[in-house]
């Protein structure tokens, strides 16, 4: 199902990207710009694109739910990804073998087409490189069990529904609460957050 919807998206990553004007867009407030911390971990990600009942789709996870107050992250939705390692040489590769481990794609078969701007999570203290590939063919999705609760399959034209935009409070680990947080309403499931502003810059990427 290759067509010229891969091929647009590969020169719009040929222009300036939308950046961080585009990720504000679902930020769960507009902060002050964070500078990565000296000793701030890499991380990769994943936003893969496969074509399915006539469209294209990505693949999203529900991370497993977990008692470690260190786990910034337990529980929420993301793009499959993880923590780079000195063994993955590129950036790219890690995003390619977290997602192989995460939903059970084989890395080999998916093609990077291009790289989202860059995102510090400071309250994990993560610098994020998101990537965007795509497969020829609707994969098998393997959950990795440790990891994984869910795997949430999205079309493309789904994600650019607006009425997926809504918004509301969301007490987070520490207790605190914030308020009208914006998030996308996809399967039932509240993205928000670090990955809803990455996947607010891949849309505007996409809207071709």
């Amino acid at each position: 199902m290759k067509d010229t919807f891969i091929e647009k998206i590969k020169n719009r990553f040929t222009s300036p990207l939308p950046g961080r004007a585009a990720q504000v867009k679902m930020a769960p407030r507009v902060a002050r710009e964070f500078e990565p911390a000296a000793d701030a971990r890499i991380a990769c990600v994943l936003a893969l694109l496969y074509p399915k009942n006539d469209n294209w789709n990505i693949v999203l996870i529900e991370r497993m739910s977990s008692n470690n107050k260190n786990d910034r992250h337990s529980g929420q939705i993301s793009f499959p990804g993880g923590q780079y390692e000195e063994s993955d040489v590129l950036l790219a590769r890690a995003a390619l073998r977290e997602a192989e481990e995460e939903v059970g794609v084989v890395s080999n078969d998916i093609s990077v087409i291009g790289q989202l701007s860059n995102m510090y999570i400071p309250v994990s203290n993560f610098l994020v490189h998101p990537f965007v590939g795509y497969m020829d063919y609707a994969p098998a999705f393997v959950p990795q069990p440790s990891e994984v609760k869910d795997i949430l399959e999205v079309s493309v034209p789904k994600l650019l529904d607006p009425s997926t935009i809504q918004s509301t409070d969301i007490t987070i680990s520490s207790g605190i609460t914030l308020k009208n947080v914006p998030y996308y309403g996809l399967n039932g499931h509240i993205v928000w957050g670090a990955t809803a502003m990455m996947l607010s810059e891949f849309l505007e990427v996409i809207k071709l």
